[in-house]
């Protein structure tokens, strides 16, 4: 093997580090499953180790190391906005510049000093690429196209909030750019904030809520209206410029101007964990329905100006699915791929690739699927990992010596309306679980929503589950035969498969309309009878394939739920320890490590050991 590029994230949100040697992806991994802390922003010590690791190699096998952004830039956008903003933003000012002067203006000796720490030598080159170039990176190069148009959209990188760009062969040109304050991805955290969830974390809670919203009614539409006049103004190319006095992210504390908010909408900042009632509800609905308008605008100008017929995304706004599903349906594109760590995490990942093919100028074959391996790029861990467990607490336990007959009792189970943990494998580098360290059950059984958002996730009820579907049978489901292995796009569920809501559906309150059976998948249908769908091949992860066969042949259904494995506040499972303990503080019912199988009615009594020092954290 030739040399490798390390990628790194850090310092802000969801530190990462990924490797890619001779041109393809050995390893990546978020450094919040090995800290377990959620979007851990430290320095990616542990995920580095995995991923040198994993690669077999020590430092000197590293070409160079890359970091995903350029801080001198983001330090001069920090410096000129605070400026620009005078005398607003002394106390952000005062807060952030010393850091700043301390630390992060500094990278190269802090990231230099990081490395020293972990054995990887002085003589290694450090190199930097631009935020939004990561990202596109990350989007076209392990993409399955040798040509395509290239939209990124996010926050903010240094300065830009959003680009388009054109990629071809081992080469990404940037064609157009937005830049801060204007955001969309700004824009959308700022709904986040004023609807009580957390910035950062808690975008895909608005996105869940947004379907509770009434459709067309005078209030949401109302809200639109507000938005696109008092907010925002929106070209026709979809760039757009932000009414800076509504806001308050560039010097402030937080991310919009309270007071002027409750008087243009006419609701208070809604407190976390607060009751969310139908206004919040109709304002969700509002800012997704803008955002969708203002991406597909985008996607229309990406197409104008590249010529292609083919488009990758990446950036944060990039794991909205529901617009992600937009443009899909738009048929603008013959093709539709987003990168499945499409935030921060994966920038390590495109800052690597970007050095390899762009300065090193490496040549790059195309994967005719792609060349992210199902995402399945994290740890795995041996049997004798799971026996450490076994024979530490005297665990009782079955080992099947046989995976085809683990899959049909794995199958059966979820048919009796089991709930299973289920570990196998490479863990998942992005924020989606796709089938690696995955919850399942049952999309059939209409109580199945519930009982895994209360009792074992611990979360909101009103937020949706998505289906594993079997590729070859989306289209019995979904109105899109589309291909989504990454669980990144919205697809309609099949009318003939859908139950007509009652003449007041929309005025019942929340739970009434969540426990409506919607359709004959129920669990896994949202209140808008759409589905976040991720489509299982056999080539690219055999075991959750044969699971979800077996379920078929038992029940004529190709589909089951598949959650992540991990509880409210908590990053997904990386370890077999982590998930024993997950599965013994919450009510899943079997847990499957590799070919073991622990069934929880055998296990009460080591209920307590499992519960020391075992919090939910706030996401």
């Amino acid at each position: 093997m030739g040399k490798a590029v390390l990628g790194i994230s850090a310092f802000y949100h969801d530190s990462a580090a990924a490797l890619v040697q001779d041109g393809k992806i050995i390893a990546a991994a978020q450094e919040e499953r090995f800290t377990r802390k959620k979007n851990d922003e430290s320095f990616p010590v542990n995920a580095i180790k995995y991923c040198l690791d994993e690669a077999g190699i020590d430092a000197k096998s590293l070409e160079c190391v890359v970091f995903y952004d350029k801080p001198f830039i983001k330090f001069e956008r920090l410096l000129e906005t605070y400026h620009a903003f005078a005398p607003k933003g002394l106390t952000s000012f005062i807060n952030a510049i010393p850091v700043w002067l301390k630390d992060k203006l500094f990278m190269k000796r802090l990231i230099r000093n990081q490395l020293k720490s972990i054995g990887i030598l002085p003589n290694v080159p450090i190199l930097f690429s631009e935020h939004h170039l990561s990202h596109a990176a990350s989007a076209f190069f392990p993409s399955p196209f040798q040509e395509a148009a290239i939209l990124t959209i996010d926050g903010v990188g240094e300065w830009a909030t959003t680009t388009i760009s054109h990629g071809s062969g081992n080469k990404i040109t940037i064609l157009k750019e937005l830049h801060f304050p204007h955001s969309i991805g700004l824009l959308y955290s700022a709904f986040t904030y004023y609807c009580g969830f957390r910035v950062n974390s808690g975008e895909y809670k608005l996105m869940g809520l947004a379907p509770y919203g009434i459709p067309d009614s005078e209030r949401v539409e109302k809200f639109k209206e507000q938005i696109l006049t008092k907010l925002i103004d929106v070209r026709p190319d979809g760039s757009l410029l932000l009414n800076m006095k509504y806001f308050s992210f560039a010097t402030g504390l937080t991310m919009s101007n309270n007071e002027m908010w409750a008087k243009l909408f006419g609701i208070q900042k809604r407190n976390d964990e607060s009751e969310i009632t139908q206004p919040y509800m109709d304002l969700a609905l509002a800012i997704q329905q803008v955002t969708d308008g203002i991406v597909l605008k985008l996607a229309k100008t990406a197409q104008e100006l590249t010529g292609c017929k083919i488009l990758v995304m990446a950036g944060g706004v990039a794991l909205n699915c529901v617009s992600n599903g937009k443009i899909y349906e738009s048929g603008l594109f013959e093709d539709l791929w987003i990168q499945p760590a499409a935030g921060d995490a994966g920038g390590s990942l495109g800052a690597a690739l970007a050095v390899w093919y762009m300065h090193l100028n490496h040549a790059r074959v195309v994967d005719p699927e792609d060349s992210m391996q199902g995402s399945y790029l994290g740890p795995s861990y041996p049997d004798n990992e799971i026996r450490k467990i076994i024979h530490r607490f005297d665990i009782p336990h079955r080992y099947f010596e046989d995976f085809d007959e683990l899959a049909k009792h794995t199958a059966a189970q979820i048919n009796s309306g089991k709930v299973i943990g289920w570990f196998q494998g490479r863990m998942e580098f992005g924020p989606r679980a796709l089938g690696n360290r995955s919850i399942i059950g049952d999309a059939r059984d209409p109580e199945m929503q519930k009982k895994m958002n209360l009792k074992i996730k611990f979360r909101e009820s009103f937020r949706p589950f998505a289906p594993a579907i079997l590729e070859d049978d989306v289209a019995e489901y979904c109105q899109y035969k589309a291909h989504s292995p990454y669980m990144l796009l919205v697809m309609p569920v099949l009318a003939e498969r859908c139950n007509k809501p009652p003449e007041n559906y929309h005025n019942e309150n929340i739970y009434s309309r969540l426990y409506f059976e919607r359709s004959d998948v129920p669990a896994v249908t949202h209140i808008d009878y759409s589905a976040r769908v991720q489509t299982v091949s056999k080539s690219t992860n055999e075991r959750f394939w044969k699971v979800i066969s077996e379920f078929k042949q038992l029940t004529g259904y190709g589909i089951i739920i598949n959650t992540s494995f991990n509880v409210r506040g908590e990053p997904i499972v990386c370890t077999p320890f982590d998930a024993f303990r997950c599965f013994m503080n919450t009510e899943i019912d079997y847990l499957v490590l590799n070919n073991f199988v622990f069934d929880k009615a055998q296990l009460w009594q080591l209920k307590d050991e499992f519960a020391k020092d075992y919090k939910f954290a706030p996401d």
